[in-house]
């Protein structure tokens, strides 16, 4: 593959060093030594938060460190961490790095079949779990996969203080010795895909990558990744940005908080107050919907949608760089009525959110902008260590996932595929060389996911290379644009469009479960289940101007002619979707292929 002839996008190390010796626990350690009373990380007590110094965050991670080595940690071993996103989670990861191990994350959502498959090819012999229900799990799998069962320590059943115990024997000598021994370049996670197109691979992502691109970022961002901002992690932590926002944090002196729970999400945004957010796309559509409901459940939708329509003009104005008088008046006004409410909402602290994990598209990124919060949206994956590219506030070019950071460049091959190299480039896939082979083209890494560059080098994501439809005609179309567009109706909690060898696109509906019971009382409605939704007229009525809205923005021949609402919900539960609500394509089309064939069938 011939580098001269493919379009590059290139952002050079200028104004920093890059950091190529340093460990997690090294920057960790330096920014204790900068101030070990700083407030480092917040614990959820009751309706408020307990805050925790840098120092004593250290003093609980070395403790739980002690105690792993003394039960038997080398370094080198794999560790897993099983549990929901919380304080807890993130003292586990230290503690793994601090005994020179090498953390394994479990999702809460992980079959059993997936968990035996992570311990087998993983050697996994400890865990840190959260309860005893994900100790039992763990235990099953490894009795599936035919293996040991792995020593355990349960969060919730006094795992730290049983480490503490265990620990005390361990001198802080024997403890930095293992410490030490880990570098930039020692695996610091095996981080396991999702599986959507197959048996998960563990992503081997260093200390290096962790480092790296975590100083990356701060270059690039400034304003967002610094020290005394506020950061609440709601994201699953198996997940790789979740993993990366929490070293950033630790490492920039954020203070980071945790919630697990997203229907508490609302209470513990206004409590903790953060400064950022870091969320997918999904979260930012659903706090659009519930703003939208809210509005139609007091008899304002009429209000809030001019609200959206001026919020979006002026958004757009603003690249523009020209502002009408008239559209500064009323954006002056529905700041009063609505967007300040919003605001309120997220804390009324935020002053910017980074999006990731799949495309957050055009018409919400502008919202959000125009109501007072930028939403800077990047791109990367679990083999990037989170983030190759992102936008940056003070030039972000909505619609696209911005620029590379510095030390990284991104190249488009001849079949639109995105290629990256750079500090945040994964080493290797575990046990899997076949795998790693695969997907280098000599330095160059092949994402999977098809894009484009503009003359300013901002790349915008065109759909994945293996979810394109190519019809019977021979049109190629990516799905993501218009399954994008349709996830924005709140009656819509994922459409998935198909038509591969087919004549036509079609699209797979699956309703919103959450949304459906305030959208059929805010439009007079009994209450239904999802399989009464789903066969009643007024609501398939509703899904067909969305979709005939959709087509609008499209040519004819990759519009949707047919659909179906279909009476069961994709979830993380039943494995339809990733933990970052990505769907498994594969999995539907081979459960619902009864149903993708009726749309086909005159």
């Amino acid at each position: 593959m011939s580098q001269a002839t493919m379009p590059q996008s290139t952002t050079p190390v200028v104004d920093f060093k890059v950091d190529t010796a340093s460990s997690t626990t090294d920057i960790f350690l330096a920014k204790v030594a900068e101030d070990p009373n700083l407030p480092l990380v917040a614990k959820p007590v009751e309706n408020s938060w307990d805050e925790v110094t840098a120092g004593e965050f250290l003093t609980q991670v070395r403790t739980a460190a002690k105690g792993l080595i003394a039960s038997g940690v080398e370094v080198g071993d794999r560790i897993a961490i099983f549990g929901p996103t919380s304080f807890e989670w993130t003292l586990s990861d230290y503690a793994v790095w601090f005994a020179g191990g090498i953390s394994v994350p479990f999702y809460d959502t992980s079959s059993e079949d997936q968990l035996a498959w992570m311990i087998k090819d993983a050697a996994v012999e400890r865990g840190l779990v959260s309860t005893r229900e994900h100790a039992d799990r763990v235990e099953a799998a490894a009795a599936a996969a035919g293996v040991a069962t792995p020593q355990l320590w349960v969060w919730d059943q006094g795992a730290f203080s049983e480490l503490e115990t265990t620990g005390r024997q361990i001198s802080d000598d024997a403890l930095e010795a293992a410490r030490s021994q880990v570098t930039s370049e020692t695996a610091a996670t095996l981080i396991y895909t999702s599986g959507t197109t197959g048996k998960p691979k563990g992503c081997v992502l260093t200390h290096g990558n962790f480092v790296q691109t975590v100083q990356a970022a701060q270059e690039q961002i400034p304003e967002v990744f610094t020290g005394g901002m506020r950061a609440l992690l709601f994201l699953p932590q198996a997940h790789v940005f979740a993993r990366f926002i929490e070293v950033l944090s630790i490492s920039s002196g954020a203070v980071l908080a945790h919630q697990s729970d997203l229907t508490k999400l609302t209470d513990a945004l206004g409590s903790f107050r953060p400064s950022f957010i870091l969320g997918v796309p999904r979260v930012f559509e659903k706090v659009f919907n519930s703003a939208l409901a809210q509005a139609q459940s007091g008899g304002k939708e009429k209000i809030f949608r001019r609200a959206e329509q001026v919020a979006v003009a002026y958004s757009r104005a603003m690249d523009a760089e020209k502002i009408p008088t008239s559209l500064k008046l009323q954006h002056a006004l529905f700041d009063k009525l609505v967007y300040s409410k919003l605001r309120t909402v997220m804390g009324n602290n935020v002053r910017a959110a980074v999006s990731g994990g799949g495309p957050l598209g055009a018409h919400l990124g502008h919202f959000f902008r125009g109501i007072g919060l930028v939403v800077l949206e990047g791109y990367g994956l679990t083999e990037t260590t989170a983030p190759i590219t992102v936008n940056v506030p003070e030039k972000a070019k909505i619609g696209t996932v911005g620029v590379p950071l510095p030390g990284v460049s991104v190249a488009i091959a001849p079949d639109g595929e995105i290629l990256a190299k750079g500090v945040p480039v994964f080493r290797e896939y575990w046990n899997n060389p076949k795998a790693t082979d695969k997907e280098f083209h000599g330095e160059w890494f092949a994402t999977g996911d098809l894009g484009s560059l503009d003359e300013d080098g901002y790349l915008t994501i065109n759909g994945r290379k293996k979810e394109l439809i190519v019809t019977s005609s021979g049109k190629n179309i990516a799905p993501a644009p218009l399954e994008d567009a349709l996830r924005r109706h709140p009656l819509i909690g994922q459409p998935v469009v198909v038509g591969d060898n087919r004549k036509f696109i079609s699209a797979l509906i699956f309703l919103d479960s959450e949304m459906l019971p305030t959208w059929l009382k805010n439009h007079d409605l009994p209450q239904m289940d999802l399989r009464q939704a789903s066969a009643d007229e007024t609501v398939r009525a509703t899904i067909e101007k969305a979709v005939e809205n959709v087509n609008r923005t499209v040519s004819r021949a990759e519009g949707i002619k047919k659909f179906t609402i279909l009476p069961v919900e994709l979830t993380e539960d039943n494995g339809y979707l990733s933990a970052k609500q990505s769907v498994k394509r594969h999995l539907v089309s081979k459960d619902f292929a009864a149903d993708i064939d009726g749309l086909y069938t005159d």
